[in-house]
C-alpha cells in the first residue's frame, strides 16, 4: 500500500487541508491519506492551540465520510514533543514493510527542514513529498542542504506552472515536489473569524463548524474582550 501522511496541528481542520489531501492522493495514485494530529508541535507557538483531543475529533470528523481518508493518533498519544522521526518509525511498525510511507509535508515547513530532529535519517526512512504553498518559491528549495541538486530551470517552470511535479533520487527513496492549486483558506484566518463572531460557513466541514460551536472553541480572545 502507499500511504500519504499529512501530519499537522488542524487547528481546525478545515477544507483546504481536505482539498490538498484529495490534489495529493491523485496525483501520486495514493490508496490512501492519513490525517496525523500533533499534540505538542515543536516548530509552532501553543498561545491559540486547542486541545490535542478537540483537534483529533474535529479531523476525524471531518474525513469520516471519504474512504480514501483515515486518522490516527500516534503522536496524541505520545507524551511531550512531537518529533516526525519517532512518528515515522512507529508507523513504519504498525503498518509493515509492505507499505510505502509519503510524508506530505507544506513547502513553508520544508525550508525548515534541516532544524528537525534527525533529517538525513528521516529522508532515508520514507518519501517526502513538498507540496507549494502560496507566496512561496520552490527555488528557495536550491540553498537548502541535505537535498539533491535540481536544475533551476526546473524549479522555475514548477513555480511557474509549467510543470506539475519534479521527482529527484535520494538513495533508496526519492523526492517529490509537487506543485497543486493555490488554497486559499488558512486556520489562522478561521481562527480569527471566529474570536470575531463571523460567519465560517463554507471553510469548514459543517460537523467541523458545529464542533467548534459546541465546545465554544477559538472564543477566548473574544471573551476576554467582552469581560
Amino acid at each position: 500500500m502507499n500511504l500519504g501522511l499529512l501530519g499537522g496541528s488542524f487547528n481546525p481542520v478545515h477544507n483546504g487541508h481536505l482539498a490538498i489531501a484529495r490534489q495529493t492522493r491523485e496525483a501520486l495514485e495514493l490508496d490512501q491519506i492519513l490525517f496525523i494530529p500533533t499534540s505538542q508541535p515543536p516548530h509552532k507557538p501553543n498561545a491559540s492551540l486547542a486541545p490535542a483531543q478537540d483537534r483529533y475529533e474535529m479531523a476525524r470528523l471531518a474525513i469520516a465520510s471519504d474512504p480514501s481518508f483515515a486518522i490516527s493518533d500516534v503522536e496524541i498519544r505520545r507524551p511531550g514533543k512531537s518529533y516526525s522521526i519517532d512518528t515515522i518509525r512507529l508507523l513504519q511498525q504498525e503498518y509493515g514493510a509492505q507499505t510505502q510511507l509519503f510524508f506530505l509535508i507544506g513547502l513553508d515547513a520544508f525550508l525548515d527542514f534541516p532544524s528537525w530532529r534527525d533529517p538525513q535519517t528521516l529522508l532515508e526512512l520514507c518519501q517526502f513529498v513538498v507540496l507549494s504553498r502560496p507566496g512561496l518559491s520552490f527555488r528557495s528549495l536550491s540553498t537548502v542542504p541535505l537535498l539533491p541538486p535540481i536544475p533551476y530551470p526546473s524549479l522555475a517552470d514548477l513555480d511557474a506552472g509549467r510543470i506539475s511535479r519534479i521527482e529527484a533520487p535520494l538513495g533508496k527513496q526519492r523526492l517529490t515536489y509537487l506543485k497543486l492549486p493555490p488554497c486559499p483558506v488558512s486556520a489562522s484566518d478561521i481562527r480569527s473569524r471566529i474570536r470575531q463572531g463571523f460567519t465560517v460557513a463554507n471553510l469548514l466541514p459543517p460537523l467541523v463548524e458545529s464542533y467548534i460551536l459546541q465546545h465554544h472553541l477559538y472564543q477566548e480572545d473574544r471573551d476576554r474582550t467582552n469581560s
